[in-house]
């Protein structure tokens, strides 16, 4: 009898057999679930697909305490909430583009006012190395959590952290002249 420890080995060990059938045996109960949470079937399998793709190349660090079937339940219930909080955010953003579309800014010296300061956002934004950009722009603009910026980039959250910093420092610095 091959036990829960016994897959999670293998797959640890790199037995790409082990974790196809592991794939092949749970998919579609994953994708069900998920589609219950979810109520949409395009990206219930994007979501599983995502998680079967971060348990391989997480393969080596993953700790699984539970039952493998629990865990990769749990990874599906939060990958969804994650995905449902995501898509608020987005919605609440096309909300305040729909209001800033249908009230233009009538008053042209408002209206350069708010292209130079987004110009200047941008370029302080280039300037930035790559990463500290991307999980500023994640955070800012996405309005992404800390955690799930980490979870994201498969970095720790002290990462995030100091890269948010580093983006704010030359923020403050360029802004301030």
């Amino acid at each position: 009898m091959v036990t829960d420890r016994d897959i999670i080995r293998r797959i640890r060990n790199g037995d790409i057999n082990e974790f196809e059938n592991l794939f092949r045996s749970s998919y579609n109960t994953l994708v069900n679930y998920a589609r219950t949470i979810l109520k949409d079937t395009d990206t219930s399998e994007e979501i599983i697909q995502e998680l079967f793709y971060v348990l391989w190349r997480d393969r080596k660090k993953i700790k699984i305490n539970s039952s493998l079937n629990g865990y990769l339940f749990r990874a599906v219930h939060n990958r969804c909430l994650h995905y449902i909080d995501h898509k608020r955010v987005v919605m609440k953003h096309e909300a305040e583009l729909r209001v800033n579309i249908e009230n233009p800014i009538n008053d042209p010296a408002e209206e350069m006012n708010y292209k130079e300061l987004h110009d200047k956002v941008a370029r302080i934004i280039e300037k930035l190395p790559e990463r500290a950009a991307r999980i500023f722009c994640m955070s800012r603009f996405d309005g992404m959590k800390y955690t799930e910026i980490a979870e994201k980039l498969s970095i720790s959250v002290k990462t995030v952290e100091a890269n948010i910093g580093k983006a704010l420092k030359e923020f403050r610095k360029e802004l301030s002249v």
